[in-house]
């Protein structure tokens, strides 16, 4: 796994099982292994085979987003993807310290892969591709939950530079399913499924891989709901993706979840924003006029979260981050 990083971002301590089983397991593959901490982060924390920011360290790299990214918020991962960008990543892995990885996570990733490929379905419920039970992604429009899934065609190699695995036991699903319907769920092996141009499903940061040409469509909003921050992050990639030519791959598990203690119904109330307005998203992002090619990412990037911002769904504090992190970028380069 050459030039891969794995980054994480938690405030647990070093005892963590599984924070220890990604350490030992990374420095087996030779996966560099990058722990964002934050505000309520051990202020002693060393752990063999992870390199360790705390907030003071993440200060001190001197990146225009770290001088206004706010603390105990998710986001902080950001920092992680730019240490990893400027260590000479090509690839980089992210997932969350409650996720726990089978062998194959750490098999070689490649970003052309054999997949079935949907364009032009609108929505389309990835999960059900990989079981026959009742459930959709977090981050699903509410009101296509009962839509049918369109039939898959024949395989053919295609270019994903941003591929999102699936977990088993907990798998990533949103307050309602969890408040109404049974865990846990293993997932079927089988077959990958893309989604290309006008195909559309919400995909999150706990078993994501990220190849070098995809790096700017990492960035992880701050002002909005903690529960949507990887979720609208995932819409903006996508519909940007479109202009590259790129699909959205989805693939099978590899890692399995043993949820962290939750609040249900504050999940809800942080979710609600998505329930209300996730549809709409969609079709604002869908009509934008944006500019083709890989060089236009960053422009694009702007566009999509102004777009959000003037849905008043993002606060508007949110574009000097994201001009800070294009300027990061460019720095790096």
């Amino acid at each position: 796994m050459k030039n891969t990083f794995l980054v994480i971002t938690s405030i647990a301590n070093q005892e963590h099982p599984v924070l220890n089983q990604f350490a030992t397991e990374a420095a087996n593959h030779q996966v560099p292994f990058i722990m964002i901490g934050d505000t309520k982060s051990p202020k002693e924390f060393k752990l063999s085979g992870c390199d360790f920011y705390s907030i003071e360290r993440q200060e001190s790299l001197g990146y225009s987003l770290s001088e206004n990214l706010p603390v105990k918020h998710y986001a902080r991962k950001n920092i992680g993807y730019l240490v990893a960008i400027a260590a000479g990543a090509e690839t980089i892995i992210e997932t969350d310290d409650d996720n726990l990885p089978y062998k194959e996570f750490w098999h070689d990733r490649t970003r052309n892969l054999k997949a079935h490929t949907l364009t032009n379905q609108g929505w389309v419920n990835v999960y059900r591709y990989f079981t026959k039970a009742h459930i959709w992604p977090r981050g699903f429009a509410l009101e296509n939950i009962l839509h049918p899934i369109p039939e898959l065609g024949d395989q053919s190699m295609i270019n994903c530079p941003i591929q999102q695995g699936l977990a088993d036991e907990n798998p990533d699903v949103d307050a309602i399913y969890r408040l109404t319907l049974p865990l846990p769920i293993t997932f079927d092996k089988g077959n990958n499924v893309a989604l290309g141009n006008n195909s559309f499903c919400a995909f999150n940061s706990q078993n994501t891989t990220w190849f070098k040409e995809a790096f700017p469509l990492l960035y992880l909003p701050s002002y909005c709901s903690f529960r949507m921050t990887d979720i609208w992050r995932s819409y903006i990639a996508q519909r940007i993706a479109w202009t590259c030519g790129w699909s959205i791959l989805f693939h099978q598990s590899t890692v399995w979840q043993e949820r962290n203690d939750h609040n249900l119904m504050n999940d809800f109330k942080d979710e609600i924003s998505g329930y209300s307005n996730n549809n709409q998203i969609y079709k604002s992002l869908s009509d934008l006029k944006l500019k083709e090619g890989v060089e236009n990412i960053s422009a694009n990037l702007l566009v999509c979260y102004q777009t959000l911002v003037d849905l008043k769904l993002i606060q508007s504090e949110e574009m000097q981050l994201v001009n800070a992190w294009i300027k990061d970028l460019e720095k790096i380069k």
